[in-house]
């Protein structure tokens, strides 16, 4: 078993000092270190930023969700044909 690589990454909490581990493969972190180099950034702060975007996604996700949940609780769903030619619209051929 190949051993892990440790990347500390600090974050602002409610206790000063806390601070979050996580762990890498060793290959994932060689590509975020090649990637940073790429960029001219030091690693931590593209985890950060990487962290930040997936955080951000996953809200606005279940956000929609949500709505879509609500808006089909209340009956407002569309039927098997008006799918189709949304998506034949939206992708033709």
């Amino acid at each position: 078993m190949a051993a892990k690589a440790r990347l500390t990454l600090s974050f602002c909490t409610r206790y000063p000092g806390d601070i979050m581990q996580v762990s890498l493969n060793p290959d994932l972190e060689a590509r975020l270190s090649n990637l940073a180099a790429q960029q001219g950034r030091d690693t931590e702060s593209l985890a950060r930023e990487a962290i930040e975007r997936l955080v951000d996604y996953d809200e606005w996700f279940l956000k929609e969700v949500e709505k879509g949940l609500a808006a089909a609780d209340r009956g407002e769903l569309i039927d098997h044909q008006e799918v189709g030619k949304l998506i034949n619209s939206r992708y033709p051929g």
